[in-house]
């Protein structure tokens, strides 16, 4: 006997079936039915209809056979305002005559490849390889910057560059064997090259092929071929399942320090007698970048060292380096971190004074002894809770300036945290970047490789020509290259710039003591080996602030970029 179970139906109908019965009744309600009456608006609808408000139409609603069923009343829905109009997108401004309106939509926000995640760990982000056919408009957000002959001075280091123009760039591609060897003889004796305006020919060019092998160039320690040495920070995926016989054996460790050491030095003392303008020390922690006197509006060697941990800053102090953090304020003053000149007694004495001005309103309200006041333990772990907070992040970064400089020298080259002890990294120096030759240093050359493309224009398809070059591009590179192409693309081109993340923020504007005479500073750093309009543009006080140069293009011979 079949028992009798809640909710079961003997008239169970297959799926088909049911919607079979659906459409027959959907077929004879079609005919019956007429259209309903529109509804009566709602009171408070009214009563905004005739005060002249704007206000958005509701949605006429469907029934639930997609409209088969005939039209179902108008629902209101219960979240919407009354002033809730639709937001009328913004008309874009009157661009420029230079063209800032446009730009190659290339230029994505996947700007950074191998960057840093500052807020908490280091992954590696995608690019994008492939050339949209959409131009990119500037947004107000983008804040492009007003026409300009020159770029701002970028003192981060770039991983990548992707130029595109409506010109080929066939000139840069099958280089003669004798155009590479006057390029590298060039960039040794630090010729300086001097193009037209505008080349008719590029590819009949001599004189551009060979300074483009020229820009290429770069200075790198320590060197292995099948190790790729920059960036450092977050590089341990890329290494992972590399040979490494240094990781495990100390006298081998010993040996890559010592002459790492030897070349360090080396290029510290070509910066002080200002035969180097800048280079760079890159570690899997943090990167350091020394710059000459008399560049970025500084009469004195400086160094920046971006991102910071707590316990590095306290151990620069216990080693004596003054430094301090552009980026951090304290009571309206810029915070000053002296591990010479201030002791622990004195550091809590201020911080004691601090605590009793911020309370002292109390005292004048007659209510500061019903209030209990934080003990010295309680505000001193406050404050290294705020101090552990800006680690890894930009607002880390570290100046050291004149004298400290070589202070900082002994110090990076003794400290033992330098080096990985674990991973893929373990027993690696730190890489050391230079625009110029230096002891134990090996010359290297930036990828560069010509693509030519279709895009979809408005009368069908046009020839879209890119040029795409990849490894550690310093400043003095991207200007070299920049100028170069001023003249072989006739004025006209765009570039996507995919910075290094931690690295942008070496564009901060230091405090600056006294203003420095351009003919002074050319003067001094002539035999440095830079081209006289690169060292003219690197002597600038940098404006870009944390952030670094995206996307820029060039129309007319005029620039206009957004960071």
């Amino acid at each position: 006997m079949a028992l009798s179970v809640p909710g079961y139906s003997p008239s169970f109908k297959k799926p088909p079936e049911i919607l079979r019965l659906r459409r027959k009744r959907a077929r004879n309600r079609g005919a019956a039915v007429s259209p309903p009456p529109e509804l009566p608006e709602p009171a408070p609808r009214r009563a905004a209809l005739a005060a002249g408000l704007p206000l958005r139409p509701f949605p006429a609603a469907v029934g639930r056979g997609g409209g088969a069923g005939g039209p179902a009343a108008a629902r209101r829905n219960p979240f919407a305002r009354l002033d809730n109009q639709p937001q009328v997108a913004a008309e874009p401004p009157d661009g420029p005559p230079g063209g800032q309106q446009e730009a190659p939509s290339l230029f994505l926000e996947s700007n950074q490849e191998n960057d840093l995640l500052w807020e908490e760990k280091f992954p590696e982000r995608k690019t994008v390889t492939e050339i949209p056919q959409t131009p990119h408009i500037f947004s107000k957000s983008d804040t492009p910057s007003s026409e300009s002959t020159e770029l701002p001075v970028d003192w981060s280091i770039k991983t990548r560059l992707l130029f595109t123009s409506s010109q080929p760039f066939t000139w840069a591609e099958h280089v003669k064997a004798q155009e590479e060897a006057q390029g590298l003889v060039q960039h040794c004796r630090a010729t300086e090259v001097t193009l037209p305006q505008s080349i008719q020919d590029p590819k009949l060019s001599t004189e551009l092929r060979c300074a483009f092998q020229q820009s290429l160039i770069y200075w790198l320690h320590p060197t292995f071929p099948w190790l790729q040495l920059f960036p450092r920070i977050g590089a341990d995926r890329k290494m992972t399942g590399k040979t490494s016989p240094w990781s495990n054996d100390e006298t081998l460790q010993h040996i890559l320090m010592s002459d790492w050491s030897v070349s360090f030095t080396s290029l510290y003392n070509l910066l002080k007698t200002k035969l180097c303008p800048y280079f760079y020390v890159c570690t899997y922690q943090f990167t350091v970048l020394f710059r000459a006197a008399g560049l970025a509006g500084s009469d004195m060697i400086t160094a920046l060292i971006s991102p910071t941990t707590r316990g590095l800053r306290e151990a620069m102090k216990n080693e004596g380096i003054e430094f301090s953090l552009p980026l951090v304020k304290e009571n309206g003053h810029k915070k000053r971190a002296s591990g010479a000149s201030l002791g622990y007694g004195e550091e809590q004495v201020i911080s004691d004074e601090d605590e009793e001005e911020s309370f002292s309103w109390l005292e004048e309200m007659g209510v500061q002894d019903k209030i209990k006041k934080p003990d010295i333990l309680s505000i001193k772990l406050r404050k290294e809770k705020h101090e552990v907070q800006m680690d890894h992040r930009p607002e880390s970064v570290v100046l050291v300036k004149g004298i400290n400089t070589f202070t900082l020298l002994n110090f990076l080259i003794n400290c033992k945290s330098l080096v990985a002890t674990s991973g893929p990294q373990a027993g690696l120096p730190p890489t050391l970047l230079a625009p110029t030759a230096f002891r134990g240093a090996t010359m290297q050359m930036l990828k560069a490789r010509s693509v030519s493309v279709k895009t979809q224009a408005l009368s069908g398809y046009k020839d879209q020509f890119s040029l795409e070059i990849t490894g550690p591009v310093m400043p003095h590179s991207l200007h070299f290259v920049t100028m170069l192409l001023k003249s072989s693309q006739s004025g006209s081109f765009c570039v996507g710039l995919y910075p290094h993340e931690p690295t942008a923020v070496f564009n901060i504007c230091l405090p600056v003591d006294k203003v420095l005479h351009k003919e002074v500073v050319h003067k001094e750093l002539v035999n440095c080996g830079l081209h006289p309009k690169t060292l003219e543009q690197l002597s600038q006080i940098p404006s870009l602030g944390k952030s670094s140069l995206r996307n820029v293009e060039m129309r007319d011979y005029i620039y206009n970029w957004r960071s």
